[in-house]
């Protein structure tokens, strides 16, 4: 079951990884509370020292110890603070930007070179290190979905070192280190993903569990590997062995869809996360998540996420229509015949 888990984890994990993540390290003096409300897809947060309560909008507040790594899905407001007690003094809105409870902006004092927030540190200040995954990553949404609002995570000492390493680096301005910063937030955020999905509290969802299937898991790990082959449901079926029949009412009673449906969500959830890549073209896009042209890419792209790519692309990174409808061109508009 381990090594299934972890082939899932591999496969789903790989391809999105932190772009320019906002990582920060807080010196706070108590009373200390912050209303995050910047609509992240998903935050890391840990307490250098000192504890913090998280408080949602309803439910029992959550005590972080200092060392616990709190892991957050997004987008939903919370609250952290030096106790339940204390009101929020500032809003964290999208992007980062930091007001008072009044709607004023809030300058902060961060040192030149360094992602450090807050005056040098006494003997009552907590200090807070958080890493905020900004945009939606779309092809590990399938898993990320799948956790809890708050998971709080006790790390071990390979994660404290991590979490050492981390804070390190962001004291550090060298070539590369926003890169460096990134995949250090992103071997944290799967090590505790992975710790998470082998407890018996997890609640791992089915698709997940099917892993352990020898049909259905063989079938999930080669969509995984190659889901740009022209699958079908005749040919999984001969891949692992059974008739179709079998397999088809095997894979939807243990994943919950049909091995079609799914097979479709991998391939656009992939081809999002490749839409957003420098110099990305949608003829390119198209052939590496499997389809035959750019334009049944797109039609199948608009019919279950509600937008082109190219809509896709100018939300996800801003690029403008005139500077890249020559990458990503819209699909040409049917006509009905007389």
């Amino acid at each position: 079951m381990t090594t299934l888990m972890d082939d899932t984890l591999a496969s789903l994990m790989d391809g999105p990884r932190a772009h320019g993540a906002f990582l920060l390290e807080s010196v706070l003096s108590p009373p200390w509370s912050l209303r995050i409300e910047d609509k992240a897809a998903l935050s890391l947060v840990t307490m250098i020292r000192g504890d913090a309560w998280i408080l949602f909008d309803s439910g029992d507040p959550v005590l972080i110890r200092e060392n616990d790594v709190a892991v957050l899905r997004g987008p939903n407001p919370y609250t952290i603070a030096d106790t339940p007690a204390t009101p929020p003094h500032a809003i964290i809105q999208p992007g980062q930007v930091c007001i008072t409870i009044a709607g004023e902006g809030m300058a902060g004092s961060i040192a030149p070179g360094s992602r450090r927030w807050g005056r040098s540190p006494d003997d009552n200040s907590a200090i807070m290190l958080s890493g905020t995954y900004q945009s939606r990553t779309e092809i590990g949404m399938r898993l990320l979905s799948a956790l809890p609002p708050l998971l709080v995570h006790t790390p071990c000492d390979d994660d404290l070192a991590l979490v050492r390493l981390l804070s390190t680096e962001m004291g550090l301005n060298r070539p590369g280190q926003e890169l460096v910063l990134d995949r250090i937030l992103d071997l944290l955020l799967v090590k505790i993903v992975r710790t998470w999905l082998s407890s018996a509290q997890s609640e791992a969802p089915e698709w997940c569990l099917a892993q352990s299937d020898p049909v259905v898991g063989s079938a999930l790990r080669a969509l995984h590997k190659s889901p740009e082959l022209p699958w079908t449901v005749a040919r999984l079926a001969d891949e692992t062995g059974v008739s179709r029949a079998t397999f088809a009412r095997k894979f939807t009673t243990l994943v919950g869809e049909s091995p079609m449906n799914y097979l479709t969500s991998r391939r656009l959830s992939l081809g999002a996360d490749l839409l957003v890549e420098p110099n990305s073209t949608l003829t390119a896009v198209a052939r590496r998540v499997g389809y035959s042209s750019p334009f049944a890419f797109s039609a199948a792209f608009k019919r279950e996420r509600g937008m082109s790519p190219l809509e896709h692309r100018r939300r996800t990174t801003g690029v403008t229509v005139d500077s890249f409808t020559t990458h990503i061109p819209e699909p040409a508009k049917q006509t009905t015949r007389q």
